[in-house]
């Protein structure tokens, strides 16, 4: 017998507030936050939000379509808005905001917006649970339902895109393994590696292999199609392996694969556990973007990898989802 989602009372969206440190900035130097901590504050307001709503334990199942628009300096005050989109039986479409402003002007702008989809769990058996729904009542949470909607076809076309291609070819690509045991510090509240810690380690890498190839400081201007398989384990053997597969004028695409397993194992254990496709540029030392250094693939997987990369971009230039937020009005003063 399965349960039917009621209506909740309990509010459907959190506003988190807190000043960037300089320890959110990955690189010595650089002009703003990473993009993977940028993910990681996105992972934990849109948890909180998704909690909130169904007051159990949640997971992070997808997260897609972030174009970072500019830098956060290391001293501004941090505005991330999570409200719920729409509801599945037991999923929660959170869409996010983020915004930043100096506080000596106080002056709020957004610097990027994504959607996030969480899956409620069973903290007894591990199972998917409903959750309420989400009934929109006004004109703005009707049009962002219907945004969130519109999404729905292009995660899966860009899913089943991703999951068609091998990666276990003969390379020559640039690529970067990252490998470590998960922290106990890496713990999220059911146990688990965090999402947006996940993320991080994503980026990490993703920078790392696009310095390397271009010999530059390289910063994430995009990622999406982040599709999280299974949990991560605190004691786990991690392996982030990013690589190369396509350069334009000026970005650089990087597919990233995490994968874990208990280490008494080795690489025999290590399953796929998070999937994502990530975009850099090269930038100056005045944060200017830079010409990429041209990547021309070589080998049969290679080239398919370049067309892949080329395919996920159409799809989502061809599918043109409706936007999650507004173009944004007068900026907000801080209050």
């Amino acid at each position: 017998m399965t349960s039917t989602p009621v209506e909740s009372t309990k509010s459907p969206s959190v506003t988190l507030r807190f000043m960037a440190a300089p320890t959110d900035v990955l690189v010595a130097g650089a002009q703003g936050i990473s993009g993977g901590r940028v993910l990681e504050w996105i992972d934990k307001a849109a948890y909180a939000c998704a909690v909130q709503w169904s007051s159990t334990y949640c997971v992070t199942a997808y997260v897609g379509h972030i174009h970072f628009n500019r830098p956060i300096p290391s001293g501004h005050l941090v505005e991330i808005r999570s409200h719920i989109a729409m509801t599945g039986r037991s999923s929660m479409h959170i869409v996010n905001e983020v915004l930043s402003a100096d506080p000596r002007e106080g002056v709020f702008t957004r610097a990027c917006d994504c959607l996030v989809i969480f899956v409620a769990k069973d903290p007894a058996t591990g199972r998917s649970t409903p959750v309420p729904s989400f009934i929109p009542t006004t004109d703005e949470e009707k049009r962002v339902a219907a945004a969130a909607e519109s999404r729905i076809g292009l995660r899966k076309e860009i899913e089943q895109e991703m999951l068609s291609q091998t990666y276990d070819g003969e390379s020559d690509a640039p690529r970067v393994v990252h490998r470590f045991l998960a922290k106990p510090t890496d713990v999220n509240w059911g146990g688990n590696v965090h999402g947006g810690t996940a993320m991080e380690w994503i980026d990490e890498a993703g920078m790392n292999c696009t310095m390397e190839w271009s010999g530059e400081r390289t910063v994430a201007v995009y990622a999406g199609g982040i599709r999280f398989y299974k949990p991560i384990h605190i004691g786990d053997l991690i392996e982030v392996d990013a690589r190369l597969t396509r350069t334009d004028s000026r970005s650089m695409h990087v597919t990233v694969h995490v994968n874990s397993g208990d280490p008494r194992g080795g690489n025999a254990n290590l399953e796929t556990a998070i999937h994502a496709t990530f975009t850099y540029i090269g930038i100056n030392i005045d944060g200017d973007p830079l010409a990429a250094r041209k990547f021309i693939p070589r080998t049969e997987e290679d080239k398919r990898l370049s067309e892949h990369a080329e395919t996920l971009r159409k799809l989502r230039a061809t599918h043109a989802p409706m936007p999650l937020i507004p173009e944004p009005a007068a900026p907000k003063l801080v209050d």
